[in-house]
């Protein structure tokens, strides 16, 4: 694979007050009118937003909060770019900071926080990564977490937490370039690497 097209995070600071505790299909719809290429773009990814934990609606915005895009190397320069633009996600105001580069690592041990699944049986979602893993060669270990649901187009979306770990490098950087299941542009299915396994309940 060409350099450029090599997966990287694009770490945006924010600046902003709250977000939606539900807002993870408005961001990607703010973001995808300015960048329409992640649409369609098979590496892209938007990171979940991390919020300050609680029950406040809307939830408010952490001061160290980053938006973190997982795009390929080739769209840095045109990120860089959107330092200062201002984006409307569900009638809140999000300013963006000048992005930095954080290149993808070969963690033997990855989690996502959030998986997308067809239903909330655990077993049937175990069964339907296996056999998405066993498409993509990637082995390892694994530990299904928290099940969660998220509002997509009004209807709520299963997910689960999901932890792989005794990943080999090359593994280990596929499963973090190609991500896991759908809805990779609402903050499901993309992996980041993790010390232990405590954070899959969480």
């Amino acid at each position: 694979m060409a350099v450029d097209d090599l997966a990287t995070d694009a770490v945006f600071p924010l600046e902003g007050q709250a977000l939606p505790r539900e807002h993870a299909q408005a961001l990607q719809q703010a973001l995808c009118a300015i960048l329409p290429w992640l649409d369609s773009d098979p590496v892209a990814g938007i990171h979940p937003v991390k919020l300050v934990p609680g029950s406040a609606v809307p939830a408010l915005l952490s001061r160290r909060a980053r938006l973190l895009l997982r795009v390929a190397s080739r769209r840095m320069g045109e990120l860089v770019a959107l330092a200062g633009l201002e984006l409307q996600v569900a009638g809140h105001s999000l300013r963006l900071g000048v992005p930095h580069r954080h290149d993808l690592q070969p963690h033997s041990t990855l989690y996502a926080y959030r998986v997308a699944a067809d239903s909330a049986d655990e077993v049937t979602f175990m069964a339907a990564v296996a056999a998405e893993l066993a498409q993509m060669a990637i082995g390892g270990e694994r530990v299904c977490g928290k099940h969660q649901a998220m509002v997509v187009d009004g209807r709520a979306l299963d997910t689960f937490s999901l932890m792989l770990h005794a990943l080999p490098p090359e593994q280990s950087l596929r499963l973090q370039e190609r991500g896991l299941r759908s809805h990779r542009l609402m903050g499901c299915g993309i992996f980041v690497p993790h010390k232990s396994a405590a954070a899959v309940g969480a």
